[in-house]
């Protein structure tokens, strides 16, 4: 819905290096701030994010709006985003959430997180990613489908083990005659 008011391609997909608490210092809803450095594409210049999110941690791949950005607040409007002292520390953008980018699910004031797919200094994906777009499991579900769809009977096992044990004897006999012709010839 929100998509549509803020351009997401002036964010940035980054990397958290290192996390550090400010102090003491905390939110008005005594949350506990943490100040990270993150890699936006320049690994040379790290920026400072200081946050609340309680998801953030070393490593996390999320989205940042970094100062000159706009984002929306809860009502909706464009704010831009400055760089600011958060906690007694500079601040040089914010991590966004799925309401900041328009994406449906995902709370407010958690980080939105981004499959490492997702290169370091790119604009952020329109839609939030779906964990089942990176691991394709419905073929296997397709292929073992007939597995349980009726039991056995005690003949049918014993028919069933009976096929197996005779093609394991015809395979092991045709590897022992293959292996006389080498070893003969």
């Amino acid at each position: 819905i929100h998509s549509a008011m803020v351009d997401v391609s002036q964010y940035k997909v980054g990397v958290v290096q290192s996390v550090e608490g400010c102090g003491n210092n905390k939110t008005k809803n005594d949350k506990a701030l943490k100040a990270c450095k993150v890699d936006i594409g320049d690994e040379e210049n790290l920026v400072t994010i200081v946050t609340s999110a309680a998801n953030v941690r070393h490593r996390s791949r999320l989205v940042v709006a970094l100062a000159g950005s706009t984002v929306l607040d809860d009502e909706g409007e464009e704010v831009e985003v400055k760089r600011t002292s958060v906690g007694g520390v500079m601040s040089d953008g914010m991590f966004c959430d799925s309401k900041m980018l328009g994406w449906s699910g995902g709370g407010a004031g958690v980080a939105a997180q981004v499959p490492d797919s997702l290169a370091i200094g790119s604009p952020p994906p329109a839609h939030k990613p779906r964990r089942q777009d990176e691991t394709k499991q419905k073929p296997q579900e397709e292929e073992t489908k007939g597995l349980f769809e009726r039991k056995l009977t005690k003949e049918e096992k014993k028919k069933l083990a009976e096929e197996r044990r005779k093609a394991r004897q015809a395979k092991k006999g045709g590897q022992e005659s293959d292996g006389r012709r080498k070893t003969g010839a």
